[in-house]
C-alpha cells in the first residue's frame, strides 16, 4: 500500500465535502470510498494533528491528472451531445424575395 500524504488527504476530504459524496469523490481519486469515510472521522476527530505522515508526491501527481482526465473525458462527452443536438436540428432557410 502506497502512503499518501497529509495534503492529499486532506484534499480528498474537502473534495468529498465539496461534492457531498463520498463514492464519488472517491471514484474521482481512483480510490476506495472507505479511505476517504477513514480520512474524514480522523480529519474531525483530531483536526490538525490527523495524518502526521508523508506519502510520495507521485500519488498526489497520479490523482490530479486522473481528475484532469475525467473531466476532460466529460467535457468531451457534454460537446458531442452538442453536436448531435444541433446537428440533428433542421435547418432554416431565410425568406427569400
Amino acid at each position: 500500500m502506497t502512503p499518501f500524504t497529509s495534503e492529499y488527504k486532506r484534499e480528498a476530504v474537502r473534495l468529498a465535502a465539496g461534492l457531498g459524496d463520498v463514492p464519488q469523490a472517491a471514484r474521482d481519486l481512483g480510490i476506495g470510498p472507505k479511505l476517504v469515510h477513514r480520512w474524514k472521522r480522523e480529519l474531525r476527530d483530531d483536526g490538525r494533528r490527523a495524518f502526521p505522515r508523508n506519502g510520495s508526491p507521485r500519488d498526489e501527481e497520479g490523482a490530479r491528472l486522473k481528475r484532469e482526465l475525467k473531466r476532460a473525458r466529460e467535457e468531451g462527452a457534454t460537446l458531442k451531445r452538442a453536436v448531435c443536438w444541433f446537428g440533428d436540428r433542421p435547418q432554416v432557410s431565410s425568406p427569400s424575395r
